[in-house]
């Protein structure tokens, strides 16, 4: 059941609301606990066991930490089933696959199903046992806090990676304003529209791309990589956006996700605006104990290196992650190597590093979306060499509707920070009024849009 179904628009999401208003302390805490673990069993029950032994591991590492000596250990064995439990379902037919593929052996594949949003529950989990480990006042009291913050239904299947130190404000039951509210709904609506009004026709482009294999030439090729350039980012921060709102309306404070990433003048500054809590999960518990840059230039480009595979390897067991995840590691770490900072104090430098950055993306996210090594070279190979005309890529650009067009144009718009800007310089209330009014407006152009096309899930559901 997705943010944008019409299941969760008209009959889950107004009835829990609902509940939850009317509840209060214990049980409005276990009202959303079974409410999470209905929306998870929606999507996947099969999962479920997972999900909560992952908390209960968690909850019974944050209870015996502080009263053990070893907490060291203790710690490690935590980490050690979280990670096993993420390598075994998430991995272990990708590592099977290649071994086989390398030695020429024949090992079967295990076949087990991958728990929904594994990758984003277990980071959770193993975040909250090193806060415990680093301060014994950050665990819970109960394992029903624990149990909320990693079911947490708005959050639980595609992020945003909160930290339970954040999380735990909203436990005690905190009242929701008329205002807050209506910041909620509105924050909802621009994710709504996000997915539906710009991701899911830039994701018709996309497709149409990739399918055309041999007759991609470089219209085509640049166009789809473009679009899906747009439709992973509408697709992501729409569903950020979503999560945010959703939070706001029951009271818990979520993680920013986003802060135009397509503004940035190198790689490093893309990751300081893109997926901002895996990136700070990835620098707080991984590239600063590392050593993060504090032991020269040759061990922090080493330290993001490998923060970077891990990182691409985190999204998907495929070596298409691997190798988006390395490009990424090693544009990082050469730019840790040059002075970035004085190269980019003239706007001719700045100019020319957001131009850098931009195509190092859009390059990146091809091999990304491809299914495969192959697909992706030969995406790849039509965006810089493909300069004889296909006639099927012509027939792929006649067959795009105004209306995708004007979704695409929107998209490039609205990754600049055009609201901050405006923001800046109207009125604050008259802008407020007209943002609540936009937005119930907007709501029902969503759905209208939803209702006449095609149901496409989120992107970061399969992670």
């Amino acid at each position: 059941m997705a943010f944008h179904s019409a299941p969760f628009l008209f009959f889950f999401f107004p009835a829990v609301w609902l509940l939850s208003l009317l509840a209060s302390g214990g049980g409005r805490i276990y009202l959303l606990i079974a409410v999470s673990l209905a929306f998870y069993a929606c999507g996947q029950w099969q999962g479920l066991p997972c999900l909560l032994l992952s908390a209960a591991v968690s909850w019974a590492a944050g209870f015996f930490m502080p009263r053990v000596r070893a907490r060291k250990a203790l710690l490690a064995v935590v980490l050690a089933f979280h990670l096993l439990l993420l390598g075994v379902f998430k991995y272990l037919d990708f590592f099977t696959g290649s071994l086989n593929s390398l030695l020429g052996t024949e090992l079967p594949a295990a076949g087990l199903l991958l728990p929904l949003g594994v990758s984003f529950f277990t980071f959770k989990s193993m975040s909250y046992a090193v806060d415990v480990y680093r301060d014994g006042n950050a665990r819970a009291r109960r394992f029903s806090h624990v149990l909320l913050y990693i079911s947490f239904f708005p959050q639980a299947v595609s992020g945003p990676i909160s930290r339970f130190g954040q999380f735990a404000k909203g436990l005690e039951s905190p009242r929701v304003t008329p205002r807050q509210a209506a910041g909620g709904l509105r924050r909802f609506t621009v994710g709504f529209a996000k997915k539906v009004l710009i991701s899911e026709l830039a994701a018709t482009v996309v497709n149409s791309a990739f399918a055309l294999g041999d007759g991609l030439d470089f219209r085509m090729a640049w166009l789809g990589a473009i679009a899906y350039t747009l439709q992973i980012y509408f697709d992501f921060s729409g569903y950020s956006d979503m999560a945010i709102g959703l939070g706001t309306l029951f009271g818990f404070e979520t993680p920013e996700n986003f802060d135009y990433p397509y503004i940035s003048a190198s790689i490093t500054e893309f990751w300081r605006r893109w997926h901002l809590s895996l990136s700070l999960w990835f620098r707080d518990y991984l590239y600063i104990p590392l050593g993060g840059g504090r032991r020269g230039t040759a061990r922090k480009c080493l330290n993001k290196a490998v923060v970077f595979l891990l990182c691409g390897l985190w999204h998907g067991a495929s070596w298409t992650f691997v190798l988006w995840g390395a490009w990424h590691g090693l544009l990082s770490a050469v730019e840790s190597a040059l002075p970035m900072k004085k190269l980019q104090e003239k706007p001719l430098g700045r100019c020319a590093g957001h131009i850098y950055t931009l195509l190092a993306v859009c390059a990146g996210f091809v091999v990304f979306r491809a299914a495969s090594l192959a697909e992706a070279m030969t995406v790849l190979r039509a965006m810089f060499t493909g300069f004889t005309l296909s006639p099927a890529s012509t027939l792929a650009l006649e067959r795009i509707s105004p209306a995708v067009w004007c979704a695409l144009g929107a998209g490039i718009v609205g990754s600049l920070p055009v609201g901050p800007w405006l923001k800046r310089r109207l009125d604050g209330g008259w802008l407020e009024f007209s943002s609540f009014a936009g937005a119930a407006a907007l709501f029902v152009i969503c759905l209208l849009a939803a209702a006449g096309s095609s149901f496409q899930p989120f992107i970061y559901a399969q992670f």
